[in-house]
């Protein structure tokens, strides 16, 4: 993706810059502030004007973003743990999964997870972020009877029992991402995990056609994934979802997922986090020669989640995909970095290092936004009145032991980087 671009528009916005927007958009701009309701036609009809410049957007995505987050912007210090790589879906751009190579490895085990959870613990890490492929076990007799064999019936089973063992003996919170899952499966998970997450990638079934990204991975079709989200949603479980930018899909699809995922929460309030994530093109993947979006276009896609979703969204754009100018996604109106982690790699993206929290503190606050260390659960979710978002009394006792007052981690950015802490007068 190249990089030729820089935005300049930080957290302080002028009047000037504000009075300067293009009379249409600052009207929609202050519409959206004011939670009014803005017809669908009008919200497309406008991020696909193109006689508004994609600076003016990013100004009405920041304007829109500052309302409701103000100068804040989180992020997630975690652990990634592949729990399996072994995956009965086959998709074009993905370099995690794999066929299982032996009986020993199909799975991590717990000794190993607990020991990695406590080094992080130490490190002061809040999440352990599990993820895993699509149920194993439906396409290969081996993963069966590795979790026969060991007491298990499904490969959701087994996560739920090793959440259950990391979130008893550690300081650390479950975050699990294993597909697509029934209510059951959200249900028995919901008692270790404080929030789960599943992409929907995109809405479209075009992209699910012969020679698609999607043809070979039946868990990527649109309804599938849906259903997994919106049973998320009855059950009140603090939901991560998103769309990958760049591996076929139209604008219009972009803006329709966007929607969709909307409409969702409009109908039961639990996406905590949407993540707009880039595709990046890997020499040992099937899509090692479809180019990659062009930064423009994926800012274009940034601003206009914003703009869509509005004030109270949590968007997250992960930086260590985009190193080297990671920062201009703050103009365009995210408000998180998502997990980072100083202990292990992202195994789903290996050739991309994530930032030192130092180096992301230093790229937050130049643009004049404060940097907070968050759980997976994000803030409102623990502060929230509704008692159907509450967790499990394990978790709900640590959550509390965890955050400060506004339901940040305790202590601030000040566990992570060495900065000088404010003078209380």
């Amino acid at each position: 993706m190249e990089s030729n671009l820089n935005l300049n528009i930080d957290y302080n916005i002028s009047e000037s810059e504000k009075a300067n927007m293009p009379y249409r958009l600052r009207n929609i701009t202050e519409m959206i502030i004011e939670n009014r309701l803005i017809p669908h036609d009008d919200l497309y009809e406008i991020l696909l004007d193109k006689n508004i410049s994609l600076n003016d957007l990013c100004l009405s995505a920041s304007l829109i973003r500052n309302e409701g987050k103000k100068n804040i912007v989180t992020f997630s210090p975690k652990i990634f743990v592949p729990l399996t790589q072994v995956c009965s879906d086959v998709c074009s751009y993905c370099t995690f999964r794999e066929d299982p190579k032996s009986y020993d490895t199909i799975f991590l085990k717990e000794d190993y997870i607990l020991d990695l959870a406590q080094k992080a613990d130490l490190m002061g890490c809040k999440e352990v972020l599990f993820t895993l492929g699509e149920r194993p076990e439906r396409k290969f007799p081996i993963v069966k009877k590795w979790l026969k064999d060991h007491g298990y019936i499904s490969t959701i089973e087994y996560l739920s029992s090793i959440s259950e063992l990391v979130a008893s003996q550690t300081n650390l919170f479950p975050h699990g991402n294993p597909g697509t899952m029934t209510r059951n499966d959200m249900k028995r998970l919901k008692e270790s995990n404080v929030s789960l997450g599943l992409m929907l990638e995109n809405i479209s079934d075009r992209l699910s056609e012969p020679g698609g990204p999607h043809e070979f991975a039946a868990s990527k079709r649109p309804k599938a994934r849906l259903k997994t989200i919106e049973n998320a949603g009855k059950l009140q479980i603090p939901f991560t979802t998103g769309i990958l930018v760049g591996i076929g899909e139209t604008k219009i699809e972009r803006l329709d997922s966007i929607f969709a995922i909307k409409k969702i929460n409009e109908n039961y309030g639990h996406i905590q986090e949407l993540i707009i994530q880039n595709f990046r093109a890997k020499t040992d993947i099937p899509m090692k020669s479809h180019p990659e979006p062009h930064i423009q276009d994926f800012i274009w896609t940034i601003a206009a989640t914003r703009i869509i979703m509005g004030t109270n969204a949590n968007i997250q754009v992960p930086p260590n995909l985009n190193e080297g100018y990671y920062e201009n996604f703050l103009s365009a109106g995210i408000n998180d970095w998502g997990g980072i982690s100083p202990l292990t790699i992202d195994y789903v993206n290996p050739e991309a290092p994530w930032p030192t929290i130092e180096q992301l503190n230093q790229k937050t606050t130049e643009k004049g936004f404060e940097l907070k260390p968050r759980l997976p659960i994000y803030p409102e979710f623990i502060k929230s009145k509704n008692a159907q978002f509450k967790n499990s009394s394990l978790l709900s006792k640590k959550i509390d032991s965890s955050v400060d007052s506004k339901g940040f981690v305790n202590g601030g950015i000040f566990n992570y980087v060495k900065v000088k802490r404010p003078t209380i007068a």
